[in-house]
Formats: C-alpha cells, structure tokens, sequence
C-alpha cells in the first residue's frame, strides 16, 4: 500500500514538505466520485496545510492520499518537524492540521491561546511505542522498564556503554542507542514513562526527527538499541527485531510482553502504549477543504487506514465522542497536566460516553 510506501520515503524527506498527492492536484486528475461518505466533492479546492509528529505521519500521508483521489482540486502538504515542531508552526498559524504522539502541553496550549488559535484535539488511533535491536543481538528478547531506565537515564551519559552493565548475563558488547530528537512526542513519552520525567535522558545518543534513521541505525550496529512508534517496526521487520518489554509493577505487571494490537487493546503493553492525536485549528475549519478532510479522516468507512499503517483504531464509542468534538468545535485539551502514561481514552471521556 502507498501509505506504508511512505513511512520508507521520510527518511529522505524529514523535516521537509511532503506533497501527498501533489501531481494529481496540479494535474487536475484523480477519480471523483459522488459518495458523500467518501469525503469526494469535485467541487472543493484549495490547500490543506499538515505538520508535526513523524509517528502520525503514515496516517495522515494515507488519509490524505485517498481523500484527494476523490479531491482532486485540493491539495494537502504533510510535514514531518516532531510533535513539539509541529506545534510551534500550528499555534503560529502557518498550518491547519497539526499531528502529534502526545497531547498537547500546556505551554504550547499558551501559545496557540496568546496567537488567537483555538483548537480542536482529536485522538484518531493507539500507537505502542516499540524497542527494537539488531537482529544480530540474541540475549535481549525481554527488557524490563528498570533495565530500560538503566540505558536512557541521564546518569548513564558517558558511563553505561556496555550491554553487560545493563545485565551481567549480557554480552561485553558495546550500547550504541538511536532516538527521537527532542522536539519528538515519542520522546517525550517514552522519557516519561521510562524515566520518570519528560525530556529527561542521556544525551549522548545518536538523535532524529527522521525513524528511518533509528532504524538505519540498529540495523548496522550489532549492540544498537531504539525506539520509535509500531508503524516503523511493522514496516521493517526485516531490519530489527522486537524487544518484549516487562513493566515489572506489581499491581500491572504483564511479564515479557511484546507490542501488537492485541496488547494495545487489552492494556497489557504497558507503560508504552498511548494515543496519538491531530489538532485541527478552528479558524482553519471555516475553509471547506480543511473541515471536508478531517470529516473524511475520522469517517468510517477509512478507519482502514489506520489499521493499515500499522496502528490501533480506537473503540466505535471512543470514535463517536471524537467525532462529536469535532462536529460541535470543542475547543481545548483533554489533557490539561499534558500526557499521562498508561492513558485510558474510556476513562478520560467516561462523562461522554
């Protein structure tokens, strides 16, 4: 399919503006079709403006693709900057749609606020976070989040290097680590849930906005380590293998257990499953083009794609609640503490339900 076709494409387009689509909008080509389901209107036109997470991305990039197919007259760009990049540009006005791997913090809300930007927050898919290594590297099958906090903790700069300090049955082989750059929601999620606190890790790692880097990375260093969403390991299974992960809690604790959907969905991928989220701004839906495109990314009938790029669809009843923020312009976060580990979407939306 296109859509996992292009997770392979940003690793030479991160940080750029990718145009999905983009020939048939210039062209005016494409195939309309008269289904109001579809999302397809020949008679819309315009420019849909897209920025932020590199983990939405393969969404966004699939949902885009289709929704011009039957749109030929708009066109929609998708950048990749990193969640926290893709908010400084949404809450300055210069895009319409903002992807994001966590919800928005409070500082960015401040921003787009001081900018006159309301905002609508839209969870459209779960995401589990996936630790991946070398496939040469044969005595790291299962980690627990202690010994994941061991490798990514500040402390560790400049002195854990070697898988055995890790565990004494390890190998003496050296710890090469790739991941997020700091503007990443995957970054800031997987800090939070590892180490205890937002932004807090080692630094001497090698860092990328881009996934395909992580997974250039690991794939040639037999002691490499990374992180990044499920989509990319999904789309390179070939070049990494997946690490099981034991939360080692006693009251949730699951054992080794890997990421899939079935682990997403009941909750024993822990603390590394979570929600992602688009952030549509309310001035931006008074353009038919923009409110046209989000009514046809949280439509069901293209729920598919979500499931094809290799996330989680939510619940129909968690869908429902989304739609319905979206159809009376809710504005604000449901989030106002900013991302919470081990998230329940039910629970945050329960008076809705």
């Amino acid at each position: 399919m296109a859509a996992i076709q292009s997770i392979k494409r940003v690793a030479t387009l991160a940080s750029l503006t990718v145009m999905v689509g983009g020939l048939a909008a210039a062209c005016g080509g494409g195939t309309a079709s008269n289904s109001t389901d579809s999302g397809a209107d020949s008679s819309l036109s315009g420019q849909v403006a897209v920025d932020g997470s590199s983990t939405v991305f393969p969404v966004t990039e699939a949902m885009a693709e289709e929704y011009q197919n039957a749109n030929s007259g708009v066109r929609i760009t998708v950048g990749v900057s990193g969640t926290g990049g893709g908010f400084k540009k949404f809450c300055a006005g210069e895009t319409d749609i903002s992807n994001a791997s966590r919800p928005i913090k409070a500082e960015e809300a401040k921003l787009c606020t001081d900018a006159g930007i309301e905002f609508i927050e839209l969870p459209i898919a779960y995401d589990a976070v996936s630790v991946v290594v070398n496939p040469e590297n044969n005595w790291a099958q299962c980690l627990t989040t202690d010994e994941l906090s061991k490798m990514w903790a500040p402390a560790a700069q400049g002195t854990v290097t070697s898988w055995k300090q890790i565990r004494d049955s390890f190998p003496d082989e050296p710890l090469q680590l790739y991941g997020p750059g700091t503007d990443s929601g995957t970054f800031d999620y997987f800090t939070d849930a590892v180490n205890g606190e937002e932004g807090a890790s080692r630094g001497d790692y090698t860092a990328s906005e881009d996934d395909n880097v992580v997974v250039q990375g690991v794939s040639g260093s037999k002691g490499g380590l990374g992180y990044f969403g499920y989509a990319y390991y999904e789309e390179n299974k070939d070049k990494v293998n997946v690490v099981a992960i034991d939360n080692k809690k006693p009251d949730d604790g699951e054992g080794c257990i890997e990421p899939s959907e079935a682990t997403v969905v009941n909750t024993t991928y822990q603390p590394l499953a979570r929600p992602i989220f688009i952030y549509v701004s309310k001035p931006a839906l008074e353009k038919p083009e923009v409110k046209s495109f989000v009514e046809f990314y949280l439509n069901n009938d293209n729920r598919q794609y979500v499931a094809e790029t290799g996330y989680v669809p939510l619940t129909e009843e968690i869908y429902g609640v989304v739609s319905k923020h979206l159809a009376d312009q809710k504005v604000g976060s449901a989030f106002p503490g900013g991302s919470v580990v081990g998230v329940d979407l039910a629970k945050v939306y329960a008076s809705e339900l």
